[in-house]
This record gives C-alpha cells, structure tokens and sequence, in this order.
C-alpha cells in the first residue's frame, strides 16, 4: 500500500548538479530509514547514502562530499542534492524507505520505480 514517487533526474554536463526528490504516500506507521541507491549500467545495485529519523547519515565513499541527502519527516519526503556530477555518477536512482506500516509489523524496505541521471558532455 506505500507508494515511492521519485522525480528530479535527467541529463546534466559534468560538474553540474541535480536535486533528486521522493515522496512516500500511503499506510506509514514508523519510518525507520530513508535510503538513496543507485545503480549503473553493467553494475550491481549500490547504497549512496541513507539517514535515520535520529539525524545519523552514512554515506558512501565515491560520493562523500558531493551529495547530501536531507529529509522533510512530516511530509515523508527525502531529497538527494547531487553536486559536481561526474560520468561515474551516470545510474537510476531509487529511492528506499525502510519503514513500519503498523506498529507491530516489522520494519521492510519500500522502493521507489527509479530515476534516470545521465551525466555527460
């Protein structure tokens, strides 16, 4: 019944940037984890970053210090700012919520269809 909408992607020139934006809707009880994934052609599905409802933030080493994931908690919404793309950075995006949709049910990841970030000249 939880539903990922992603929006923000497209084609950008090196050292450019994007906003990538995600909005949960649905039967939401608990938010445990908001997550940025991505996946390149020919590459396994890899974790960019992901913050807790606490504040914690993790990032990834080939992003540290470019991208910057931040959140709105009331309207269930996560964003990734992504700063001087490089050709690397060129995957689908998802977006990941790890969630509860009620309080006794154990937490479980919710997927968003994805967004495509091209970057290149």
């Amino acid at each position: 019944q939880v539903q990922l909408v992603e929006s923000g992607g497209g084609l950008v020139q090196p050292g450019g940037s994007l906003r990538l934006s995600c909005a949960a809707s649905g039967t939401i009880s608990r938010v445990n984890a908001r997550k940025w994934y991505r996946q390149a052609p020919g590459k396994e599905r890899e974790l960019a970053e992901l913050t807790s409802m606490s504040g914690a933030t993790k990032y990834a080493d080939s992003v540290k210090g470019r991208f910057t994931i931040s959140g709105d908690n009331a309207k269930n919404m996560v964003y990734l700012q992504m700063n001087s793309l490089q050709p690397e950075d060129t995957a689908v995006y998802y977006c990941n919520y790890l969630l509860q949709t009620h309080a006794i049910a154990p937490p479980r990841d919710y997927w968003g269809q994805g967004t495509q970030v091209t970057v290149s000249s």
